[in-house]
């Protein structure tokens, strides 16, 4: 009797042991799915981020900032949080994505994911023609242009050219004109409904500030410290012979549209926030004493792009202020200057 009451002692201690491995192997299983779960959770986040930042007409600010317990599934007690935010230029984004359960009182995180995203391609000067970036331009952002393109200036991005000349390279590739992705906004009045101010082509501007959509049905002549909080459309050319002009576009509209040609004369200056579609060329007109144009946002121009070198010229890419939507007809329209996204770096925060 003795051996036998051991042997069934021995026989149910084994036993125990092999339904608490089993136990916490299965406890080790379900964390693994749990966690599993959580990192796809974060990832949905970081997806979440990538879709507003290529679309920033969808959201209020300039550019999506995050927010906290975002669901997939109504009634879930699964959660996550974002943030967002803009480093070094216009066109990167670190994203950290938190995702956690929530027990009642109990919160218990168990992912966190930081993410580098990258606008690409991301256009800052766009011409329909062959062109050439003098010395005095420095573009930072993509460039495309459909035919050769000549650099002699600075452009730190991709190029997207038929061929690639001058002495400067860019700081990123030459690819193919199509791999831009990004097509002309073709922007007209009727885009934008009724205009605020009617402008007289007859008489200057200078020293006055508009805000809204201003229209002139031919030349607008802007003689210096001209601020616009809008939109300004120009039937014919746009002629800037005064220094200190600022246009500044609002949300989801373009800054400045112009049927005819941009003429910089004198020490004219004109400083853009938005985007700029231009039917070109840019141009010098009487008397050039270092005129200068300043675009934050994008740059578009159907023929020649800028066609002197005197003209000093700066374009920083910047799609959450150069991207727009409009509703001609009651029929909504999107556009912007970044084509895609992708994720430079993803990794696990401690």
């Amino acid at each position: 009797m003795l051996i036998v009451l051991f042997i069934v002692m021995a026989i149910t201690i084994t036993a125990l042991g092999f339904v608490a491995r089993s136990d916490t192997e299965m406890l080790c299983g379900q964390n693994m799915v749990l966690r599993r779960q959580m990192d796809y959770l974060a990832e949905s986040g970081l997806e979440h981020a990538r879709g507003l930042l290529l679309n920033p007409q969808d959201v209020g600010s300039e550019y999506w900032t995050g927010g906290p317990e975002f669901r997939l599934e109504p009634g879930s007690n699964a959660y996550y949080d974002v943030t967002v935010r803009n480093i070094t230029d216009h066109c990167t984004y670190i994203i950290d994505c938190n995702s956690y359960r929530t027990n009642g009182m109990e919160t218990a995180r168990w992912a966190s994911l930081r993410a580098e995203l990258r606008l690409d391609p991301c256009v800052a000067y766009w011409v329909n023609s062959s062109t050439i970036v003098s010395s005095n331009m420095n573009i930072t952002g993509d460039v495309r242009s459909n035919g050769d393109l000549t650099n002699g200036g600075t452009i730190d991005g991709d190029v997207f050219a038929t061929n690639l000349g001058g002495a400067n390279p860019p700081s990123g590739q030459l690819k193919a004109v199509s791999e831009a992705g990004v097509s002309w906004p073709n922007l007209s009045v009727a885009d934008l409904g009724p205009t605020d101010k009617s402008i007289d082509p007859n008489s200057p501007l200078s020293s006055v500030n508009y805000d809204g959509v201003c229209y002139s049905i031919d030349d607008v002549n802007m003689a210096g410290n001209v601020t616009i909080n809008g939109t300004l459309i120009v039937g014919n050319n746009l002629i800037v012979s005064g220094p200190n002009n600022v246009i500044v576009a609002v949300k989801n509209f373009p800054a400045l549209l112009v049927s005819g040609q941009v003429i910089m004369e004198g020490s004219g200056s004109l400083t853009i926030q938005g985007l700029a579609q231009i039917a070109g060329p840019i141009t010098v007109g009487a008397n050039p004493t270092s005129p200068r144009l300043d675009v934050t946002g994008a740059l578009f121009v159907w023929t020649d792009g800028v066609d002197s070198n005197l003209i000093s010229v700066s374009v920083i890419a910047a799609p959450e202020i150069a991207s727009i939507e409009v509703s001609p007809g009651g029929v909504s329209r999107k556009w912007g200057p970044a084509a895609g996204a992708f994720f430079k770096s993803i990794e696990r925060v401690p």
